[in-house]
C-alpha cells in the first residue's frame, strides 16, 4: 500500500511536467535502458540531453530530482544513494521515457583484450555453463566496439538479462565474475563489457594523460605519423592489392599456392591507435556509477614492459579520473603462462611484463588474480575462465567489499642473504605456504655474474630458503621468471605465488618506448 501510494503520488508529480509545446525529445545516453542495474549506496548520475534550457525532472525510487538542460542541450542530475532492489525509473520532459525492471545492486566494467572479450562460449565446459546461466538479477551490457579520435558522448548496446541466449557471448571472466559475487553477496550485479581483442592499453588511456608522461609521448609521436603519411600508405595498398589480385587469379588458374593478400596500413580507425578505445568505448559511458573495474590485458604490451610499468597506472589512473569517483577498485589479471617451457633459466618479455603488472599493486586500491598455473604453452586464450573470475571476485569481496577472505597468493615482500643461501619473506602467506607437488620448482638463483641457473628450494614456516652448490655467493633469486614457467609456490588457500625477482637488472624490454 505504501509503495502504491508512492507511485499514485509519483505519477501526479509527472503528470504536471509535461508541456504542450513541440520540442525535442529528452533523451538518456544507451547505458541507462531497461532492465540495467544502478549501482547502490553511492551518488549515481543520471545524465542526457534535451532542448536548451528544457526543464527535466528525473524520478527513481522515492527520489524526485529536476534540472534546467544548459546551452549545449546537455542535462544531470545526481541521486543519493539507493537500496538494493527493483526501482522505478522515469525521466520527463517534454516527453516521458520510463525504464521497466530496473535493479539496484553492484556495477563493474569489464574491460581489456582478447582474454578479457573471450565469450562464455568458447569457455571450459561452455554448453553447461551455459545451460544453467539463469540468473535473473545478473545483468549484461556489451559497449559497441569503436574507435573515435575525439571523445564520444554515447555508444551502442542494451542491457540483457543473464539467460542461457544473452550469456553465450558475452565476456566469460565477466560472467564467472558476476555469478560468484551474486552467489556471494545476494545482490543483484550488472556487468559492463567494453574489451577489443589484441588492442594495446594505450588505446584505452586518454590523449590527455600518454601527452602528460615523457615515457608515453614516444606512443603519440609514431602514430601522429602513421595518420599524417595514412592517404598515401593507403594509395600504395590499393595499388598493391590490385597487383595481387592479378597474381592470385593466375595462381588459381596454373593450381599454384595463392601469395599472401597485403595488409592495408593502419589508419584512423585501427583499435591500436592511441586513445582510439578510450575515446569510443569508455568516455560514452562515463559518468555512469559504478564500483569498479575487472581488467585483463598486457599480451599486447609484453614487447614494451618496461614502459607498461608507467602506461598502465597512468591507465589506472586516468579511468579514475575521468570517472571522477574516487579511487575505485580496479582488479587486474596477471599474465598466464603460455608458449613453450625453456629448459634453463633465462630472459623474458611475459615475466618483464608481469611484473609491471605486479608493481600496479602500488596504486591504492587495486588487486591482482594471478593465472600464472591456468595457462595453456599452446594457446594465447587459456579456457579456464571459471578460475579467473572466481579469483577477480575474491579480490572483489575483500578490496571491495571488506569480507575477510583470502583474496592473493603470495606476494614477493623481501630477501635476506644467509650465507651461500637467500630466504625470502613474503605477504599474503595465510595459513601457511605449500608446494603443489613433492618439492618446490620455478626458483633460479645467480651471483654477481648474473648468470642464473636453476636452484633448490625449501619451505620453512612463512619463508622459502634458495640455495645452488653451483653459486657460492649469491646475490639475486628469480621465481617463475619465464613466458610458461614450471612453478608450483602456493599458500593454503590454495593461490598461486606471483611471480618475482629480488634484483633489478634491466630487462630485455628496456629502452622500447613504441610499438
Amino acid at each position: 500500500m505504501r509503495r502504491l501510494l508512492r507511485l499514485t503520488l509519483a505519477s501526479i508529480l509527472l503528470g504536471t511536467f509535461t508541456g504542450s509545446s513541440v520540442r525535442a525529445e529528452v533523451r538518456l545516453p544507451k547505458v541507462f535502458g531497461h532492465n540495467m542495474v544502478l549501482q547502490a549506496h553511492a551518488r549515481v548520475p543520471v545524465w542526457g540531453w534535451a532542448d536548451p534550457g528544457e526543464e527535466v525532472h528525473v524520478l527513481v525510487g522515492n527520489q524526485l530530482k529536476k534540472t534546467q538542460a544548459g546551452d549545449d542541450g546537455r542535462w544531470r542530475v545526481d541521486l543519493d544513494p539507493l537500496e538494493y532492489g527493483p526501482v522505478r525509473f522515469v525521466v520527463e520532459g517534454s516527453n516521458r521515457i520510463e525504464l521497466n525492471n530496473v535493479l539496484v545492486g553492484e556495477v563493474w566494467v569489464c574491460s581489456g583484450q582478447s582474454n578479457m572479450e573471450w565469450p562464455v562460449v568458447r569457455a571450459m565446459n561452455a554448453e553447461k555453463e551455459i545451460a544453467a546461466a539463469n540468473y535473473p538479477e545478473i545483468r549484461l551490457f556489451k559497449v559497441a566496439k569503436v574507435v573515435a579520435p575525439k571523445p564520444l558522448e554515447d555508444t551502442e548496446g542494451h542491457w540483457a538479462i543473464c539467460t542461457p541466449e544473452s550469456v553465450r557471448n558475452f565476456s566469460a571472466v565477466g560472467y564467472f565474475f558476476a555469478r560468484e559475487l551474486h552467489q556471494r553477496l545476494g545482490v543483484p550485479i550488472g556487468m559492463i563489457q567494453s574489451a577489443w581483442g589484441g588492442t594495446p592499453a594505450e588505446a584505452w588511456t586518454s590523449r590527455q594523460a600518454l601527452a602528460a608522461d615523457p615515457q608515453l609521448q614516444p606512443i603519440l609521436k609514431r602514430w601522429d605519423a602513421i595518420l599524417a603519411n595514412y592517404d598515401q600508405a593507403f594509395r600504395r595498398y590499393q595499388q598493391a592489392l590490385k597487383q595481387w589480385q592479378a597474381r592470385a587469379r593466375a595462381a588459381r588458374q596454373a593450381g599454384k599456392p595463392v601469395p599472401r593478400r597485403p595488409r592495408p596500413p593502419r589508419g584512423p580507425n585501427h583499435p591500436h591507435r592511441p586513445a582510439g578505445l578510450y575515446n569510443g568505448m569508455i568516455k560514452p559511458i562515463v559518468p555512469f556509477a559504478i564500483k569498479g573495474v575487472i581488467w585483463y590485458q598486457g599480451e599486447s604490451n609484453a614487447s614494451r614492459a618496461y614502459q607498461y610499468r608507467t602506461l598502465f597506472r597512468t591507465m589506472i589512473r586516468d579511468w579514475r579520473r575521468t570517472w571522477a569517483q574516487g579511487d575505485f577498485p580496479f582488479l587486474f589479471v596477471q599474465l598466464a603462462n603460455f608458449r613453450a617451457r625453456k629448459p634453463e633459466p633465462g630472459e623474458s618479455d611475459w615475466a618483464e611484463l608481469r611484473e609491471a603488472q605486479l608493481l600496479a599493486l602500488g596504486e591504492p586500491n587495486t588487486g591482482m588474480a594471478v593465472a600464472i598455473d591456468i595457462g595453456e604453452a599452446n594457446d594465447i586464450h587459456p579456457r579456464n575462465k571459471q578460475e579467473v573470475g572466481r579469483r577477480l571476485a575474491l579480490a572483489a569481496l575483500a578490496i571491495a567489499y571488506g569480507k575477510d577472505v583470502v583474496y592473493s597468493g603470495p606476494i614477493f615482500k623481501r630477501a635476506e642473504l644467509e650465507g651461500n643461501k637467500i630466504r625470502l619473506y613474503f605477504d599474503h602467506v595465510d595459513g601457511g605456504l605449500i608446494a603443489k607437488g613433492d618439492e618446490l620448482r620455478g626458483f633460479a638463483i645467480a651471483g654477481e655474474d648474473r648468470r642464473f641457473v636453476w636452484a633448490k628450494a625449501r619451505i620453512e614456516g612463512d619463508t622459502v630458503v634458495v640455495w645452488s652448490e653451483e653459486v657460492e655467493k649469491p646475490v639475486a633469486v628469480r621465481y617463475g621468471w619465464a613466458d610458461n614457467p614450471d612453478c608450483n609456490l602456493y599458500n593454503k588457500a590454495g593461490l598461486p605465488a606471483s611471480p618475482f625477482r629480488t634484483d633489478d637488472w634491466p630487462g630485455i624490454t628496456v629502452g622500447r618506448l613504441a610499438p
